[in-house]
């Protein structure tokens, strides 16, 4: 006689891995480095951060990344871009062609070009960023509040003390402030040339975070931080020169 078959018990789910705190992106997003996750995390630690230090070390890229990951889980509506508008040969933003945003748009490429790098040019979810963005160019910033928002000032070594702290007292309820920058690769007078200072004066200040990222977190080519070296060896040495 045939045992009657016995029923199977249903399979146990396996409980998911816990996410640590910098893996709720909805894209893949690798550290390269240790400063890098350092930032991630203090993403949610402070409502003002400076990413200060060498280039290609990926700052205006976490930067976008993390506006990108609060606009898709609608923690945030809008992403603030600006960068200050150094011109080359005299030329300035009424020299362009277009409407004020289309003045701007060749100052945000490099941001966009971080957008591409996260989410490609084309996805429903490139489309939902695309519509939360908004070129906010720094001489028009006056008077302004962003609340919802995260407020993105790219290569802050090139704001003289005015506009830093324009931009610094524009973000609202919810929102918060990424300020990026090197201050070795200024293309202002040393005069004019602001953003150690301040960050000097907030380094102290509740709310304000620094990260510094140093030569060796650079992740663009391996042969920039040789160029680096001895290109900004020269410059300190012209600087010491003339003084």
């Amino acid at each position: 006689m045939a045992k009657p078959k016995s029923k199977q018990k249903p399979a146990k789910q396996q409980d998911k891995p816990v996410q640590e705190a910098g893996s709720r992106r909805p894209f893949h997003l690798e550290f390269k480095n240790p400063a890098q996750k350092m930032a991630w995390a203090a993403f949610d630690q402070h409502d003002v951060l400076f990413l200060m230090g060498a280039a290609g070390t990926g700052k205006s890229h976490l930067a976008c990344a993390f506006a990108i990951s609060e606009v898709l889980a609608k923690r945030k509506q809008k992403i603030v871009l600006t960068r200050p508008t150094v011109e080359a040969g005299g030329e300035s933003l009424g020299y362009l062609p277009g409407s004020a945003d289309e003045k701007i748009h060749p100052y945000m490429l490099p941001l966009f070009d971080c957008m591409d790098r996260c989410l490609g040019p084309y996805s429903p979810q490139r489309d939902i960023i695309n519509k939360s963005v908004e070129l906010a160019p720094l001489c028009f910033m006056r008077g302004r509040t962003f609340h919802d928002s995260i407020c993105i000032l790219d290569e802050a070594q090139n704001c003289n003390y005015s506009q830093l702290k324009l931009f610094m007292t524009r973000f609202g309820q919810n929102s918060k402030v990424i300020i990026t920058g090197d201050p070795k690769q200024s293309d202002l007078k040393l005069a004019d040339r602001a953003l150690c200072q301040v960050v000097e004066k907030l380094s102290n200040l509740q709310g304000v975070g620094i990260i510094n990222f140093k030569v060796n977190s650079i992740v663009r080519h391996p042969l920039i931080a040789g160029i680096l070296d001895r290109l900004e060896d020269k410059e300190e040495h012209a600087v010491s020169s003339a003084e």
